[in-house]
Order: C-alpha cells, then structure tokens, then sequence
C-alpha cells in the first residue's frame, strides 16, 4: 500500500495551511479543495474541504493532519468513504486516549487531535482507500478574532502540493457597525494571480474570492509544478460610531464589543526590566538591543521611563524615573547600545526593584507597566518560582500591570504566564528568528497607548457573565464580554462601563431596545452563544493557571464540562476519529500525538501464531506504516530465515521487548505475543507469506529521516548562518570531555548510557582543586574539599551556593553556576530510559575552550546537492533528524548528518578521557 498525504496547518491569527502530497499524481488526485470561512461579529467560523480520488488499480493509505493556534478550537471533524461518514468525537483527554488504545486492540485505525500544552493543537488521521475510491476530509474550528494595532487579520495560507481543478477559497464578513477598510494582500495576492482574487464590499458586507486556474496554480512566485504555496492576509476593521460599543442578541446570550476611540492618551509610567546573563549572549542580545533603540523612541513626550538590567546582580540605568525627553531618550539609547550579557539570571531582585521604582513614583492621571523580558529560568537569589510568584503579586498588590516576554525554548514560560496573569498583564513567547527585534516591537506597540483604566463593565439581565473587570484598554485593541439573558421576555437591556481616563471618572451607558437590534439569520442564530462557551472556557483555563486546591479544580471542571458540550478541542479535551477495520489482516496503527519522534516508516510486527490470528507457523502482520518503533536500541538481526516468509532481501527482524523506544505502555499490553519487528527496506521483496493469503508488500517504501544508528548518540551543533543545525554521532559507553577551560582550572567530562542510545548516565564536574560535582541518573553530589553537599532527584526544589558556586535543584532540572560556566542539567525520561543531556547556558568567550561543546556555534557553508564546506573542507552530508535534548521539550529537528572528524574538525580520541 503506498501513501498520499493531505495536511492543514493553521498558525498566525487565523493561519489555514493545507499540504497534500500524493506519492504520484496519477495514483491520488485532490480534485476538490476548498477552504469556506465566515466571519460574523469577529467570531470566524472554518470549514476546510479536501476531496480525494484514489485512480490507482490498488488501495491506498491517505493521511490527514492539522496544526492550529491555540486560540483556535477545532469542533468538527469528519470523514466520507466512498458514500459513509464517520465523525470525530470530543471525549475528555483520558477517555479519548482509552477509545485510541481500545480501537488499536480491536484491530482499527484511529486517529486523535489533542492539545499540546497550551501552543498547537495536533490533529492526524488516515483512511486506506480502495482502488478507485473517494474521501472527503472535512475539518471545522472556530476562533474569536483578536483586534490588535486597529485591525483583524484573517491569514489563508494554501499548500495543496499539486494544481486542483476545483480550488477555491471564499470568506464572507459580516459586521452590523460596517466595515470601514479590508485589504488583501499576501502571497498568493501577486500580479500573476491578480485576476484569480475578488473582492466585493457593501456596507455591511464583504466578500474575498480566490479562484485560481489549474494554470495559474504552478505559476506564481511561490508556485511550482507542485501547485500554490503561499497565503492571503484579509485585514479590515469595523465603523466604530457608538462610542458605547456594538451589540449581538440571539438565542438567549449577548455580546457586547467595546473599543471607544477619540479619547485622550494617558500618560504612562514604563520600566523596562531586561535580562543581560550569559544565555543572551549574540543574537538575543543584538536584537534587545535593536528593538529598545526604536521602542525608546517610540515613547511619547509626557511618559516617564525606566530601565534595569539584570544578571545574578541589578543595575539601575537611573534610580528616579525620567520623563521622555529627546535628551533623555537619547542617554538611554546610549546606555542600551553598551549593555554586555554576563552572569546568572536573578529575576526576583530586579522585577521587585522595578516595582520599587514605579510605586516610589506615583503620577495622578497616569498608567504604570512593567515589563520584563528574559531568555531563561531564575537561578540566583531567590529561585524557586513559586515564591517569586508570591514576592511580585504581594508587591504590585493590583496597583498596575506586568507584562513577561519569554525569549526562546529556554525559558520557564509557564512561569512567567502565571506571573503575569495575577498582576494583570499577559506573557508572549519571542521566538529566536531573524524577526525577533519586530516581535518585541510589536509587543510594545500593542500596549503603548493607554486609553483607560480600572473599567468595570455592569449588565443588568445578564448573568454568567466572562471576564467584566479590566485594568488598562489600550488603542487599537477591544474588550469583549458574553453572556445569559436571565429573563427573555425582556424589552431592553441596559450597560454601564464605567472607567478612568487621563483626567476624570468617565461613564458610558446605554440601554439597548431588543426590538430594535439587527436581525440575526436563521444560519448565525447560535453563534452568540459558542461566542460566550469560547470565551468562558478561554478566561477559565488562564483563570484555572493562577489558582489552587478546590478552586482550582472547579474552574478546571467548568471549562471541561463547557469544551464537551460545544464539542471544542481543549488542553482538557481529544477528539477521537476512529474507522471500521480496514482488511482482517493489516492494521494502520497512527500514534498519538508527539510520538512521531524516534519511529521509523514502513514497519511491520509479525506475530507467529498470535491469539485470534493465523494458525500453523503463519505469520500475522500485526501493525505497519506509521511505524510502530524504530530498531535503535538492540542491534538488528540479519534476516533470520523463519518459516513463513519467502525470499525477503534486505529484511532486517529483532525480538519485541516493552521499554524499547516508542512502544507505548499499552501497546505493550496488548501487544506482549509480538515475535519479531520487520523494517521494510526499499525495493524490498514482493510478497510475506501469510496464513490464509500472501500479501504484496513491494510498495512499502522508507520515508522518514535517518534516525541514529543502535550503537551511537546524536549530537547538535546550532549554526547562526544556516537554518539547519549539523549533527553527528558519538558511539555508545564512551567518556567524553565536554568542556574544559584550562586558564580556569574548569572541566566537565560526561559518559554516555550504556544502553539506550539517548544520552549520559553521569557528569562530573572539576573546578581548581577542591570544587568536584557528579550528577547521576540517581542524584546530584558536591563537595568543596571540606563539605558534602547531596540532592536527589524529585526532592523540593534546593538551593546551594558557594565560593563562586551555585547548585539549584527544580523539577527535573539542575542548574549550575562555576566560575564564569553556567551549564542546566536535564534529565530526561523516555518509555522507561532515564538519561541526562548537558545543556551549555554560559561560557567564557576566549578561544582556549575544548570539549565537544566548546563550539556552541558551527559556520558552514552548503553547496550544491548535499555537499558541506567548513574550514575550506569539503565532505557529503545526509539530511536526518536528531532530538535535542539541550531543550525540555526534547523537538525533533532536521540537521545535516555528518562525521564526527568533519563536525568537530578532530579525531574521536581527541575528545575522549579515561576516567571522569
């Protein structure tokens, strides 16, 4: 069975990404793809559309998967096989997870979409389909537009990987104020493609059409043979001439949208506190450093300012807030330009000074913001996130707003969401690409203008009501809040805002007559009502990361109970897709989401006279592509020559152990008579005897990425000039030197497992004579030549500090600090392998360094084909994966593959100790 693939990613505000590739587009042809969006009162509503035919004489397996932002919930899915539908079911995370194991054991496939963590929701499910068949996959999600610098974006971005005679994508708004500008720009908005986008307007209304000829699919910018790829931004805004807001009545809920223009800006009181320890180091701090230069003068004249910077030590720029001044901005500019990363990082001290500075300032007619932007976890001073939680909300006490910018992965961004969310303000990640200086701009811009403070939002004939408090409205953005007419027989309905602005108490009332209000269409009558579930349950999971005990788990239960009656996909919640067997002798296992890593494609099990399988020395294929694991923990046996399978060159079999990588628990037990693992190698033989019938096998074929072999462990270099890291591999058991600095009597050495291939089972550290760490799979042993000092694994989090030392022990974590290192240690857990991996924070910037990771930063440059240059040498490169573990969420990254003597410039043995 071969495999055709048809994907949608959805990232952005509102982002539609749709990949299908098709092993031949004579075998599988997408001869409809449609993407139908409607907007109603900024609450958008998707349907993607993929129509798929199956031209091949033989079956095929067809894949599906979807990628959204988290402000987006998907709450429909369904499939149509050649005339029968099957729908997707919204369970609570637990119950889903039994339904996928449960259906795995009956012998069907099944498909799950969960939430991960509170960034991307994944969604992967496949149908084999029979020779000449057809599927429709169909996906629905809903989002609540966010109005942000003045405007709504809507982006649409199409990737069909092959010309579709039936391409459209249609987007109908509808907003009751009108709609006072819409542009379309993006992508697939180019002079080649001009006459394929329509756009109509007529007060109210607006329509976008994309309309694009199987012609004009391969012949834009971005388009290939392969089709489109590329995006449509809608942006528009709506007339705002009620400065108490616009209104929506149905069915019992009402909405009411509030952003009054036209007022006074307030003056704000802003300090800025930035992170300058050693992890800053290069490109995160140029681009602080850009970014500052243009927010700084972006503030407004009558704004008073602030700045501190901090590693394990705080400086103040100037221990008096100063207004705004062209003099004054300009000395700030000055001092950012010389800021120098060193250090640890102690975020209590300098947050707690930031608010020490605003409350020694207090500015009547004013609005007061701290922001903190930092790139990794506290580490010196107070370290524990908890009390640092504590210490700040105690100290703002709810008299103004912080604002936390995560700088990367490193970060302990939950950390600081909490932080943020129980003083008021919010966290945004800024991601590490070439971009970075514009997210914290843009950040910035979004709350700059203050317009009012302390609003309180009354409803009379309202009830379960979302979120009516809020500190600070900010120009350009909007307040929304929903909720339950307590009495429908109701004539009117009546609101307050009450609010403060620059120079008085400000109040907007208005009592609206439900007579009087627009008509809702019989097709929009509910949305009011998943408007306020989506909202509701939003303000629930932020409300649910700032409380504990009972509360905590009420509001978790609201937001449960809420995600299962509208059908959303939630951090709480999966959706469940599961099909009816597909033959009585093959099963598609598809896993769940984020074990992706560390399989291989194209996989058999075989079970030899399995329970309720074939009989007679037969062998039964149990499971196949999607892989079920990848051999890399025990050698493959050549090709064993067992009864039942005939001629199969280049078949490589092992035993099925439980504990092996990527053998799930419950695959394990239900699983425990697997005999052997089969990895199909391209070009393979034709056919695997079977008992009761041979099944061709011949169209199998590799197509994930080379995984490291058995015997070895991956290892990263990051590159700052190419977007691929290089990777190599270090065999198994050796001791190696990780980092030495001889001027200062610093080294690290590291042994890797054993077995497992994953990483080290032990790290020592030396530094001068006395100063000696271990860390262990087991626990954490320091001693300076006089004291003992041990931590084990799991304990509270510990602190130890000594003569230029400093061991913190958190979570599964331990970050160190010796001289002028800084290094955080992880420990990993995966299907029952515990290993550490080394993560370098902080370093001297000499030349002297060795160690495998002295060189934290590779230069090279890629040549035609897969060709490699570094240092005037050339060698060939293979595009792979590795998993970095350098990160806790352990991604799985593409790299170029290389040898160890190529990546490090130097032989093995130059790197390896005799003892640690």
């Amino acid at each position: 069975m071969c495999q055709a693939t048809v994907s949608v990613t959805l990232l952005g505000f509102l982002l539609i990404s749709a990949i299908a590739a098709p092993t031949k587009k004579e075998d599988v042809e997408i001869y409809r793809f449609h993407i139908n969006s409607t907007v109603t009162s900024r609450y958008a509503i998707t349907v993607i559309t993929s129509r798929v035919v199956n031209q091949h004489s033989e079956s095929k397996e067809i894949n599906f998967q979807v990628k959204i932002p988290k402000n987006a919930f998907i709450s429909k899915f369904r499939m149509t096989i050649d005339g029968k539908t099957y729908d997707g079911v919204v369970k609570e995370k637990e119950a889903a997870q039994q339904q996928y194991s449960q259906a795995v054991a009956r012998g069907e496939s099944a498909g799950v979409v969960s939430s991960v963590g509170r960034t991307l929701e994944e969604f992967k499910t496949s149908v084999t389909v029979a020779a000449n068949g057809k599927v429709t996959f169909e996906l629905t999600y809903e989002e609540l537009l966010k109005r942000r610098l003045g405007k709504y974006e809507l982006l649409i971005n199409a990737q069909p990987m092959q010309p579709v005679a039936d391409f459209k994508i249609d987007v109908y708004i509808h907003e009751d104020p009108g709609i006072s500008f819409l542009e379309v720009k993006g992508g697939l908005n180019t002079e080649e493609l001009a006459n394929a986008v329509t756009t109509t307007r007529s007060g109210k209304e607006a329509w976008v059409h994309f309309y694009p000829t199987r012609e004009q699919q391969t012949m834009c910018k971005s388009c290939t043979e392969t089709g489109l790829n590329g995006d449509l931004i809608i942006t528009y805004d709506v007339e705002r001439v009620n400065p108490n807001g616009d209104w929506k009545i149905s069915n019992g809920y009402v909405a009411h949208w509030f952003a009054p223009m036209g007022i006074q800006q307030i003056p704000k009181n802003v300090v800025f506190v930035i992170d300058r320890s050693g992890s800053m180091h290069g490109r995160k701090m140029e681009q602080t450093r850009l970014a500052m230069q243009r927010i700084l003068g972006d503030l407004a004249s009558d704004d008073n300012f602030g700045l501190i910077i901090f590693d394990s030590h705080v400086d103040v720029w100037k221990q008096e807030l100063l207004q705004a001044t062209e003099s004054n901005v300009n000395l700030a500019k000055s001092f950012v330009r010389r800021i120098e990363d060193q250090g640890a990082t102690d975020i209590n001290s300098a947050v707690l000074k930031g608010v020490e500075m605003i409350n020694r300032h207090p500015r009547e007619g004013s609005a007061s913001i701290l922001i903190l932007l930092t790139d990794g976890a506290p580490n010196s001073g107070v370290s524990n996130p908890e009390r640092i939680q504590a210490n700040v909300k105690e100290a703002i006490g709810g008299k103004f707003a912080l604002y936390c910018l995560g700088f990367g992965f490193d970060v302990n961004f939950d950390f600081l969401e909490k932080m943020a969310l129980e003083n008021g303000g919010l966290a945004r990640r800024i991601y590490e690409d070439s971009d970075a200086d514009l997210q914290l701009q843009g950040f910035y811009e979004e709350v700059a203008t203050p317009l009012l403070h302390d609003l309180q939002l009354n409803y009379e004939g309202a009830s379960n009501l979302t979120q009516t408090e809020f500190g600070l409205y900010y120009n350009g953005s909007e307040i929304v809040v929903a909720g339950e007419i307590t009495d429908n027989s109701l004539e009117s309905f009546k609101v307050e805002v009450v609010a403060f602005s620059k120079s008085k108490k400000v109040k907007y009332e208005e009592t609206v007559s439900l007579r009087d209000l627009p008509e809702v269409p019989p097709q929009h009558e509910n949305f009011t009502q998943r408007l306020w579930a989506y909202l509701t349950v939003k303000q629930l999971l932020r409300k649910e990361l700032t409380l504990k005990g009972e509360e905590k788990e009420a509001a978790k239960k609201e937001a449960l109970d809420l995600s299962l009656k509208y059908s959303f996909v939630t951090p709480l919640t999966s959706m469940v897709v599961t099909k009816p067997q597909e033959s009585d002798t093959q099963v598609a296992h598809k896993p769940k989401e984020g074990e992706e890593r560390g399989r291989c494609h194209d996989c058999l099990l075989v079970s030899q006279g399995r329970r309720g399988g074939p009989v007679g020395g037969g062998f039964h294929i149990l499971a196949h592509s999607p892989p079920v694991f990848h051999p890399a923990h025990s050698p493959p046996m050549s090709h064993p020559g067992l009864p039942g399978l005939q001629g199969l060159p280049g078949l490589q079999a092992m035993p099925v152990r439980p504990g092996i990588s990527g053998i799930s628990d419950y695959e394990v037990a239900e699983h425990q008579d697997y005999d052997y693992f089969f990895q199909i190698e391209p070009q393979s033989a034709d056919f695997v005897t079977m008992n009761p019938r041979p099944t061709k096998i011949s169209q199998f074929q590799m197509t994930s990425l080379p995984l490291p072999p058995a015997n070895s462990v991956r290892f990263l270099i990051s590159s700052s000039s190419q977007p691929k890291p290089l990777c190599y591999d270090i065999p198994l058991a050796s001791k190696i030197r990780l980092l030495a600095d001889p001027s200062s009597q610093f080294s690290m050495n590291g042994e890797l497992t054993l077995y497992g291939g994953k990483g080290f089972k032990q790290i020592a550290i030396h530094y001068k004579t006395n100063h000696h760490l271990t860390i262990s799979t087991s626990g954490i042993n320091y001693s300076d030549g006089q004291n003992a000092v041990n931590f084990v694994w799991g304990q509270e989090p510990t602190k130890h500090e000594a003569d230029s030392v400093s061991v913190i022990l958190r979570n599964n974590e331990v970050d160190v600090t010796i001289g002028s290192v800084r290094v955080v240690f992880l420990l990993h857990k995966e299907d029952r392998d515990v290993f550490l991996w080394p993560a370098i924070r902080q370093q001297p910037k000499h030349g002297s360094l060795q160690g495998i990771l002295a060189k934290t930063d590779v230069q090279y440059e890629k040549l035609l084909g897969s060709r490699i240059k570094i240092n005037n040498q050339e060698e060939s490169a293979s595009l792979s994966t590795a998993t970095d573990y350098r990160l806790h969420s352990a991604p799985s990254v593409e790299c170029w593959l290389v040898r160890l003597q190529f990546a490090l410039q130097g032989e093995l043995s130059d790197f390896t100790v005799s003892q640690l």
